[in-house]
């Protein structure tokens, strides 16, 4: 076959799939180009997810008519003044947005210059159907209707329309954290979805597109390096989500996802974080044109650095040096010979095998609680494990997250000896976090929170495995604010969280109302629950089978469904979650893979003291 040009239309229809993959990208481009001309106000209307129709209407510079004409046409635009594209000082610069739209779209197109008449163009998928003249006021309205709609190969891949409207929304949230002088709104399917006025300080910008509490729950950045300026909002450490969807990163005002600045902000806040959470950012970063290279893919939302290595340590030491200056350091470790002597295990291979199983403890009237002669009442010879934590009878032996009135008694004559358990029995309590335990051959010393959420996470598991988890009605039903995205994502799991107990019902496009809590977790904080699972929601693969993504709302439920560090238990409390971690599996390992307990062996404590 010999080789001949393509024609016009295949080629831009080639060309839009790499610069409009679905509506949130051509929404991203029409917007930017309205930011690029000027405008202060910028005013979108969606329907369908922006499948049916995008509008973005501006009041920028506007274009003359023979303008709007070259507009349409490939590789036009007035962002390059000159022909160097290592100084791009715009977010457009390509030329090729409004084409790649018009050939998979129909796309009108009104313009206004001030002082002039407004003009009207009209494209249908390539073909110029109608223009004349429009009346508007100063400014430029482009609407986009039926995406993809001559393009079916295209169209079938498209998602639902809710997870369309939520890439739109996120995309809309980026560019106007970026330019907190220009005012933005958002409407989707004739209901205001989002609406932030102009000329608001970057902080408040931010504030109010990811969370009100954020002003006060962060830091301020402000550095500086080799002319590198680096600036924006970051949390403390002790404000964080579960999954990364709240990281903004920008660089000379483009939003962008790049994995060096994501590691970065990893990086940043190691050993303050545990790994299953993360912080919220929006960090701006501003250096000199001919140090990044945005021509990197037509989307313009990866960028290259000519020094990644520089890139990344002004991030890092940025955020590092503005939490550090507000007080919130990493935690003060142990020197690292002490440390060393210190070591990770799990639940003794020694335990009996009536134990093994899994199945129940001992008879409780050969293991009385501590100082006691009696069979406590903490334990149940069924099988269940604790039959009550803090004095409340609950069904299926789980525990009741009330705090409870106890405070750890001294250990009394009688008491029994280290060596009739494992994990030996509780001495005390340290910073109302830790249980310091004797056994036979050490000191134990273990996370109540850490093993506690191990202990639910399986007792979760085993109450699905035979039909569903208990739940527990409550009295008022709670009303739990979220984003549309996060509500429409719980919306469509009603069922399966039923199944765990957790009884959610639709309030409104922007809350949820929680009629019932799994039994288990009892009615602790249930705002932060319904949260926590919608971000685990949003980080699900479409590939995870319904298994692992059962395995994960449970393993977000049993964190909220333990016992909290700064919790007093008294000792036989502490004695009975002993026993418990000794009969189930993986108690080793709390849900996010760290270590519920360590061990000090006799020899080692001896080394410590120099009299070994």
């Amino acid at each position: 076959m010999s080789i001949r040009r393509l024609p016009e239309h295949l080629v831009n229809r080639i060309a839009a799939g790499e610069v409009v993959e679905r509506p949130a990208s051509a929404l991203k481009e029409l917007v930017e180009n309205a930011i690029d001309a000027g405008a202060t106000r910028i005013a979108v209307k969606l329907a369908g997810g922006g499948i049916e129709l995008i509008e973005v209407i501006d009041d920028g510079c506007g274009m003359a008519p023979p303008e709007m004409a070259l507009a349409l046409e490939r590789h036009a635009t007035s962002k390059l003044p000159t022909d160097d594209i290592e100084h791009v000082a715009t977010l457009g610069f390509r030329g090729e947005a409004l084409p790649s739209i018009a050939s998979v779209a129909q796309l009108t197109l009104e313009s206004r210059v001030r002082g002039a008449e407004g003009w009207s163009l009209t494209v249908d998928n390539g073909a110029r159907v109608a223009e004349g003249p429009a009346a508007l006021p100063p400014g430029t309205r482009v609407r986009v209707e039926a995406l993809f709609g001559r393009v079916p190969a295209r169209r079938k891949f498209l998602r639902s329309t809710r997870a369309e409207y939520a890439a739109c929304l996120d995309g809309m949230k980026r560019l106007a954290m970026a330019r907190p002088d220009i005012a933005f709104s958002v409407e989707h399917d004739g209901r205001r979805v989002l609406s932030v006025q102009g000329g608001e300080s970057r902080p408040a910008r931010v504030a109010a597109l990811t969370d009100r509490a954020l002003q006060e729950n962060s830091v301020a950045i402000d550095f500086e390096r080799e002319g590198l300026v680096l600036g924006g909002v970051a949390s403390i450490p002790t404000f964080n989500r579960g999954v990364a969807d709240h990281q903004y990163l920008f660089v000379n005002g483009r939003p962008v996802k790049d994995r060096l600045l994501v590691g970065a902000v990893r990086g940043a806040y190691a050993e303050m974080l545990a790994r299953d959470r993360h912080p919220v950012v929006a960090l701006f970063l501003d250096v000199p044109p001919e140090v990044v290279d945005v021509n990197v893919h037509p989307a313009k939302t990866e960028v290259r650095f000519r020094d990644p290595a520089l890139a990344r340590g002004l991030i890092v030491s940025g955020l590092r040096r503005a939490l550090d200056a507000a007080g919130h350091r990493s935690v003060q470790r142990p020197s690292e010979a002490a440390l060393g002597l210190w070591q990770q295990g799990g639940v003794p291979a020694s335990t009996p095998s009536s134990l093994e199983e899994g199945l129940g403890w001992r008879d409780s009237r050969t293991q009385p609680g501590l100082g006691e002669t009696r069979p406590h009442p903490n334990f149940s010879p069924e099988g269940e494990g604790l039959r009550h934590y803090s004095g409340a009878v609950r069904d299926s032996g789980t525990f009741f997250a009330s705090p409870p009135q106890a405070r750890a008694e001294p250990a009394r004559h009688e008491a029994p000896l280290a060596t009739d358990f494992p994990l030996g029995v509780a001495r005390g309590q340290v910073a109302k976090t830790y249980i310091v335990a004797e056994a036979q051959d050490g000191l134990v010393l273990v996370d109540q929170h850490a093993a506690h959420e191990r202990l639910v996470l399986e007792r979760m598991r085993r109450a699905m495995a035979g039909g569903t988890v208990p739940s527990q009605a409550l009295l008022l039903a709670e009303v739990v604010e979220l984003d549309e995205p996060g509500c429409d994502r719980l919306e469509a799991r009603i069922e399966e969280l039923r199944a765990f107990g957790l009884e959610l019902e639709r309030f409104g496009p922007r809350a949820m109302l929680v009629r019932a809590v799994p039994a288990a977790l009892g009615t602790g904080d249930v705002h932060g629950l319904v949260t926590d699972l919608a971000d685990e929601l949003a980080s699900f693969d479409e590939a995870l089978s319904l298994k692992e993504r059962l395995d994960h709302v449970a393993a977000t439920m049993a964190c909220h469904g333990s016992v909290r560090a700064g919790r007093i238990l008294s000792v036989a409390e502490m004695n009975a979650l002993l026993r418990e971690m000794e009969v189930t599996p993986h108690s080793g390992q709390c849900n996010h893979g760290r270590p519920t307990w360590v061990k000090l062996a006799h020899g080692d404590i001896e080394k410590l003291f120099g009299r070994k």
